[in-house]
Order: C-alpha cells, then sequence, then structure tokens
C-alpha cells in the first residue's frame, strides 16, 4: 500500500493563536513535528498542508515538503483533503501539526489494521492512549473516546466518558490521540460530508464519520508525547527535549 502522512497545519488557532510557530526548544513545534514524522521512516511521502505563507516557509526553507491550501476549511481533514485530490496513494495519514513528538511504533500500528482480509473493512482508524491522571480525564482539553468490544469507536467528548456512576466498578478512560489514518476514497468522500450536530457542538471532527455511520477503528497504544494546545502544554513539551 502507498501512504503519505499529511500534517494540516493553520496559523490561527482559537486556544494558542500562532502554536504552529511557537519555539520549542531551537526549533518550531511545525518544523519538529514533520522532522519526528519523516524520521519514522513509514511513509513513502511527508508533506505539510497549510494556509500561511510563515509556515510554508518555515518548511520549506528548512528542506521539507509543504503545499498551500487554497481554501478555507472547518477543519485539519478537509484541509488534506484539498492536497489529496491531485495525489495518488491508497493510504493517507493525518498528523496532527501541534504533535512534535510522533513516533514510529504507534504510526506502524495504526497502519497495520489496514492489511490482511480483515482490514480491507476498516475505512478509518485512529489512536488512543488510557488516561489514568483524573485531572486529565475532567480537562476538556484531554479529548476522550468511549469503544465497543471491536474496539470501534461508540462515541467522542470533551466531557468524562463513561461518568463514574457505580463507584464500585474502575472504569478505563482513553484519550483519543489526533493521528488517523484513512483510505482516500473514504478520506474524499468524508468532504462531501456536512459538518455534524455533536461534531459542531464538541468541536471534535471525527464525531462526523460517526454521525454518518462510518465506523473508526481505535488502536491503543502507549504514546508518550505531548499535543500543544496551550502554553502550558508547550512548557511541558519543552521538558521532554
Amino acid at each position: 500500500m502507498k501512504k503519505i502522512a499529511l500534517i494540516p497545519a493553520r496559523y490561527g488557532a482559537t486556544r494558542f493563536p500562532g502554536k504552529m510557530m511557537a519555539k520549542l526548544g531551537e526549533k518550531s513545534v511545525i518544523l519538529r513535528t514533520y522532522e519526528s514524522t519523516v524520521k519514522t521512516g513509514v511513509f513513502d511521502e511527508v508533506m505539510v498542508v497549510t494556509d500561511s505563507d510563515i509556515i510554508f516557509q518555515e518548511i520549506v526553507g528548512n528542506g521539507g515538503k509543504a503545499v498551500m491550501s487554497k481554501r478555507e476549511h472547518e477543519c485539519g481533514t478537509d484541509r488534506i483533503a484539498e492536497a489529496m485530490e491531485l495525489l495518488d496513494y491508497e493510504i493517507v495519514v493525518n498528523v496532527q501539526g501541534d504533535e512534535p513528538f510522533t513516533q514510529r511504533e504507534p504510526l506502524e500500528k495504526l497502519l497495520k489494521v489496514f492489511e490482511g482480509e480483515e482490514g480491507k473493512k476498516v475505512q478509518v482508524a485512529s489512536l488512543m492512549q488510557v488516561l489514568t491522571d483524573q485531572k486529565s480525564i475532567e480537562d476538556p482539553n484531554y479529548v476522550k473516546v468511549a469503544v465497543d468490544k471491536n474496539s470501534n469507536a461508540l462515541f467522542f467528548s470533551r466531557s468524562v466518558i463513561p461518568y463514574p456512576r457505580a463507584k464500585d466498578i474502575t472504569s478505563v478512560y482513553y484519550e483519543h490521540i489526533g493521528i488517523y489514518a484513512f483510505r482516500k476514497e473514504t478520506l474524499m468522500a468524508f468532504t462531501k460530508l456536512e459538518p455534524t450536530p455533536l461534531e459542531l457542538a464538541e468541536k471534535i471532527e471525527c464525531l462526523r464519520y460517526l454521525e454518518n455511520g462510518i465506523p473508526m477503528k481505535m488502536v491503543v497504544t502507549e504514546y508518550m508525547g505531548v499535543e500543544i494546545d496551550t502554553p502550558e502544554d508547550l512548557e511541558k513539551a519543552a521538558k521532554l527535549l
């Protein structure tokens, strides 16, 4: 299977404006994300898709590949779909631009679910990790996901799911990691779907798949990175350098 990683990156961000160009050590967040994705070695090509001249120049000026998106988009998936119109790859992986510590092993596990007979049924897949810190579980900046017995997503939410009403039962909480993969035809079909009510309410684009009856396979990983959503996240990430 031919595989490409596309990294959607916009300069504006509601919670942390300009975060893609924020310095993490000596390099910007977006450049570190691009370089760490290339370093995994699991893709035939890696490319940043952006609406910002600043981000475009940051990547190409450092020897990377980037393309400007021509249209405004509600979410990163719509942005990379525009780029995919002219690209010939079977599997597309959306690596969020604020994931500077992207690692090889989680991506290998993510891509593996598309292999074999069972893999032919998979249209979209994404990563999740177990959350144990209660503060993180309750933090709306951490998107939680509930899954069925086959590891297909049931719901994504910024709220605590499942809600621990039964105090004698130990619940497992999963955080959705914003790296996910899809077959090209599924990605292109996604762009024709209107934003859905739950997606708009939660500001979680993956809900658009579920609200349209498209299953999303979830893959557990012990991913130990930091997603840069706030200035505080940037401080945490700096300690991991």
